[in-house]
């Protein structure tokens, strides 16, 4: 397994609270985890050596969106944005609107945001403006899909919604989402290790300022690849027009797959590709999100398929951050390979003991004991 090094940071250097970084790499992850443990963090080194060095401009519109999202936040950036000095605040809640420009999609926002936004002081109304699907970070379909269910875990059943009110292809965006959210006082404990099998697929082809047709096209795509292996599927067209379709046309395929036990895998592709110089077909489109979803599903797991050296370096930045390390456990690594003729007994999830022992080699768990963190809401 691939283990992230040291050369984008060099570490935390505590020096009265305060927390120093090297590197514009995990920028956003530690100004949350600042945000929501309340120690101040400076990064340093950011992009010295680059053509156009220091903060982008949207890196400096997350900080704008920061200090939109709390009360007392201070920033101060150097002459030539290579040092950031961060002193968070008291998360408010309330409603917020903010512009996140077209260099990066809303979702490069919000899965951020989606971090901080049960842990304020009233609940949280956000509007963002933007470019809703991109290939930068998920789009806002996996964010209503994916992402925002998994806060039930923590103890969020009521008022959590994400509504796209108009959506915005690259290149000019011009979309809109608005993610409201309750303020908790208190998670739950979490334990979530069983990852089930796949019983439902289910998706959403859009598409904005382009036939109806291409919609349709994409689904039947996706359909021809994943009716091989799953009969519950179902695959929505959302097809916007006029106002609600943006400024650029543009389509789209989302897919989730969801288990016995609620653990949902997804996938998702658009027209554009990452360098935005060519436009993929919608039969290209259909067949690389269904191929993207048989991979997640294959890697398995409950939350993410593989510990990748971003989680590695998230690890290591909460325990700098709050003190809280996590116990990571192979999940019967020692495991001889199943034999291709082998029989075995079924579990209550229908699944096979040799397809257990072949999901859990290279599994790992992991396990901590938390600060007993709460938030700003007052319970009375």
């Amino acid at each position: 397994m691939p283990v992230a090094t040291s050369s984008s940071s060099s570490g935390p250097q505590p020096q009265a609270g305060l927390l120093r970084y090297k590197g514009h790499q995990s920028f956003r992850q530690r100004l949350i985890l600042s945000t929501l443990l309340g120690r101040p963090v400076r990064i340093d080194a950011i992009r010295p050596n680059a053509a156009n060095p220091g903060i982008r401009d949207y890196e400096a519109g997350f900080l704008r969106l920061l200090e939109k999202l709390t009360n007392g936040s201070a920033v101060e950036i150097s002459y030539t944005g290579t040092s950031v000095l961060y002193k968070p605040g008291v998360l408010t809640g309330g409603n917020v609107t903010h512009d996140c420009g077209t260099a990066r999609s809303v979702g490069w926002f919000a899965e951020c945001v989606v971090a901080l936004a049960p842990w304020g002081k009233r609940d949280l109304s956000l509007t963002l403006k933007g470019i809703t699907s991109a290939e930068d970070a998920l789009s806002a379909d996996t964010l209503r899909t994916v992402t925002l269910p998994h806060l039930q875990l923590f103890g969020i059943t009521e008022g959590l919604e994400l509504r796209i009110t108009k959506r915005g292809s690259p290149p000019l965006g011009g979309g809109e989402i608005t993610l409201t959210c309750p303020a908790l006082a208190r998670p739950k404990t979490l334990n979530f290790t069983s990852p089930g099998r796949i019983k439902r697929i289910r998706g959403i082809s859009h598409s904005t300022r382009v036939s109806p047709q291409l919609s349709n096209r994409l689904i039947a795509s996706a359909r021809s690849l994943i009716n091989r292996y799953i009969p519950d599927i179902h695959l929505f067209s959302d097809v916007y027009r006029g106002a609600e379709a943006g400024l650029s046309p543009g389509y789209g395929l989302t897919l989730v797959a969801e288990s016995t036990t609620g653990v949902l895998h997804s996938s998702e592709a658009l027209s554009s590709s990452p360098s935005g110089d060519e436009q993929r077909t919608p039969e290209d489109v259909g067949l690389q999100a269904a191929r993207a979803l048989l991979r997640e599903v294959r890697r398995g797991g409950c939350r993410m398929g593989e510990l990748s050296p971003h989680t590695v370096q998230f690890l290591r930045d909460l325990r700098d951050f709050s003190g809280v390390t996590f116990k990571i456990r192979a999940l019967d690594s020692s495991l001889p390979a199943p034999s291709s003729g082998a029989q075995s007994n079924v579990d209550e999830d229908g699944e096979g003991e040799a397809e257990r022992q072949e999901r859990e080699r290279g599994e790992v768990m992991l396990s901590c004991v938390g600060i007993g963190f709460v938030g700003q809401r007052k319970v009375g």
